[in-house]
């Protein structure tokens, strides 16, 4: 795809008020106009017109950032995540589906961020189980729906509450809490020093009522990296499955002893298997993705 050697670029040393004010220059386009832009791009692969997609989104892949702020990463960093996120999606964008590239986007911007979110913080601290995962990225919302904004431990009974919400153990939701706690910043802190005009956090904060059509995308990827996971399996014979899928791929995972009494072999070469499964599983996923125009993350 186009390098988009004049794309902003948010940074520290700019500032993210002027950032921001810049990508607001980028005028917003109609439904015909995006229609025309993207047909460009699908068709002939006029460059022009993908920088043009990207650029009358960069509000909202700031804006989308802007609700991930808290897990201690420069929100900067965040920002050139989502636009990464953007980039592909415009990439991958069908005009002829019907709908416009923002609902679209709004998938493909939330996945690079949580992807990048993942990479940094490390999964030895956050834990490998989807549940955990899905804390990590939910315990905010949960605290907000039942009102528990103070900063500290929780009370018990919102710890059981949000524990039965989000279908996992008390002891978890304490642990992800304290380890996110002290992060949040204000809704009403400025962004910026403006003054009395300066942007609040709260006025970038994405609209989590994802329409029926982003839904669909969603479940139309997710379903696609089913799909090339399943195939990618074949490559591995049956002990390297099996592990793979004990160790990787499930909600609770399986200890290196408990498979090393199942098979007879050591706790270590147990691990040597598993490692060298997943790196197999991994290059043939990337063989497949590349022939249907898919990205594999490393």
């Amino acid at each position: 795809m186009t390098t988009y050697a004049n794309l902003p670029a948010p940074s520290p040393e700019q500032g993210l008020n002027r950032y921001l004010a810049e990508i607001r220059k980028f005028p917003m386009l109609d439904p015909e106009e995006e229609y025309m832009l993207a047909r460009r791009w699908v068709e002939d692969k006029d460059a022009s017109a993908a920088h043009r997609l990207v650029t009358s989104h960069l509000r909202l892949a700031a804006k989308i950032a802007m609700g991930y702020r808290g897990y201690g990463l420069p929100q900067a960093e965040v920002i050139s995540e989502a636009n990464v996120g953007l980039m592909q999606a415009v990439k991958r964008f069908d005009p002829e589906k019907g709908f416009r590239l923002a609902t679209y986007a709004m998938w493909w911007i939330r996945a690079a961020i949580q992807e990048y979110i993942l990479r940094s913080w490390s999964l030895v601290k956050l834990g490998t189980t989807s549940a955990q995962k899905k804390l990590f990225f939910n315990l905010r919302k949960a605290k907000a729906r039942i009102g528990a904004l103070e900063d500290g431990d929780l009370r018990p009974e919102n710890v059981a509450k949000i524990a039965q919400d989000l279908n996992v153990t008390e002891d978890e939701v304490v642990d992800m809490n304290r380890r996110l706690s002290g992060s949040d910043a204000s809704l009403n802190a400025t962004v910026g020093s403006d003054g009395d005009s300066a942007t609040q956090w709260q006025d970038w904060l994405e609209d989590e009522d994802a329409d029926q059509a982003s839904a669909y995308e969603a479940r139309d990827e997710l379903a696609a990296r089913m799909e090339l996971l399943t195939r990618a399996m074949a490559v591995l014979n049956d002990r390297e499955r099996d592990i793979l899928t004990e160790r990787r791929l499930s909600d609770e995972p399986v200890t290196l002893e408990e498979l090393s009494a199942r098979y007879g072999v050591s706790r270590e070469r147990i691990r040597q298997i598993e490692v060298r499964a997943f790196e197999k599983l991994q290059a043939r996923m990337r063989e497949l993705a590349k022939g249907k125009g898919m990205v594999v993350p490393a």
